[in-house]
């Protein structure tokens, strides 16, 4: 059994791994309307990498967890960042939109052997009593991107062209295949959460996680078009996109560490709903005030700080409903979330073209105030996934 040093060893590494997986997702789109420019596509069109990215996570997932029932996670999380490299390498030298469109689908498919089983084993690995503070924590690294991660790529392409992100990323994946392979060597294949929900029952969990679902078409079918209207609607340069980027990312991870707090004292229910309901305000007012110079950084923030900090505390919700089956509903719920990027991108493009950016936060925040109204009143499951 590890030590408590070298499980806070094991900790930094996951979540510096999930900051480089977050990295990924996040910096395609301030990126957009550069790499449409270089395609020669319509930045609608362009948003298909996140598209194509987020259906082959959801597809990918369920598969990628019964290999690692086979296999081993540490043969999958190796093999995941390997893919991971080659994808992003292929990203870089992409020479048309069909090869672009193809490299990110193989990165859905590395990000769905790494990511759930990096909170797997996390949960796995962590003291019983800080099972929620070491997630919180690895989670932090996923978001941490937005803040520092993104922003980064964005200086960047200003400098080197946004093919250069994307082959730093690939180089930096190869060293982390290597340092996982090292990390995860003595983690057991299967947990005991997976192995107590052969056999279940999971209408409920489709209810369940299906707020995270609409939860995650809100944020990210603007998200995803997020460099596209301020470029468009506020003229800004690539400088102020990274500010901008950096903003929202800090609303995010500074929601999501907040969220532990706030559930210990009020209780993940109460949180996740509230935090719901305060999507849909932030979204409305962001829409109202998007074009008025600097007060939109300030709402980009709280946009990101209520969103995240809802999410993290519907997990906690979630963990403690289904506590006998923790590490499934987890794997559920993540692939829920990227079931509702994948629909929030499609959404987002699509009413872009016909909308507008700032109708696009009207319509958006009608969807948080759809998911609130159904945490609000679903039942709370009493008999887990069995």
């Amino acid at each position: 059994m590890a030590t408590l040093k070298e499980g806070k060893g094991r900790l930094f590494i996951g979540w510096l791994t999930l900051f480089l997986i977050g990295t990924d997702l996040f910096v395609v789109s301030p990126l957009l309307p550069f790499i449409a420019s270089d395609v020669k596509m319509s930045i609608a069109s362009t948003g298909w990498m996140v598209t194509v990215f987020s259906i082959t996570y959801a597809v990918c997932a369920p598969i990628m967890g019964w290999l690692s029932e086979k296999s081993g996670r540490r043969f999958c999380i190796v093999l995941g960042l390997f893919l991971f490299s080659l994808a992003n390498g292929l990203t870089a030298l992409s020479p048309s939109f069909t090869w672009l469109m193809l490299s990110r689908l193989l990165a859905g498919i590395s990000v769905a052997a790494v990511t759930p089983l990096i909170y797997a084993i996390i949960s796995d690995i962590a003291p019983p009593k800080r099972r929620g503070s070491w997630l919180a924590v690895v989670i932090s690294g996923h978001l941490t991107a937005l803040c520092l991660g993104a922003p980064m790529g964005t200086i960047l392409e200003q400098f080197f062209g946004w093919r250069s992100v994307f082959l730093i990323l690939a180089a930096i994946g190869m060293v982390m295949m290597g340092v996982n392979g090292w990390v995860w060597k003595t983690v057991s294949p299967i947990s005991n959460a997976l192995k107590r929900t052969k056999g279940t029952r999971i209408p409920g969990i489709y209810v369940a996680v299906s707020v995270t679902a609409i939860w995650a078409i809100a944020m990210y079918a603007v998200y995803v078009y997020l460099g596209t209207g301020l470029y468009e609607e506020n003229h800004f340069t690539s400088s102020q996109m990274a500010w901008a980027v950096s903003f929202y990312g800090l609303g995010a991870v500074t929601g999501s560490l907040s969220s532990g707090w706030l559930t210990d004292r009020f209780g993940a229910i109460r949180v996740s709903n509230t935090c719901l309901l305060l999507l849909f305000v932030a979204l409305l007012s962001l829409g109202l005030i998007f074009t008025k110079s600097w007060l939109v950084f300030i709402f980009l923030y709280l946009w990101a700080f209520v969103g995240y900090a809802g999410f993290a505390s519907y997990q906690a919700r979630l963990a403690e409903e289904y506590h006998e089956s923790r590490g499934s509903i987890m794997a559920w719920n993540n692939t829920a979330m990227y079931a509702g990027i994948t629909l929030g991108s499609y959404i987002g493009g699509t009413l872009l073209n016909h909308v507008g950016f700032t109708s696009l936060l009207y319509i958006s925040s009608g969807m948080a105030f759809f998911g609130f109204i159904l945490g609000r009143f679903r039942k709370k499951s009493r008999e887990g996934l069995r």
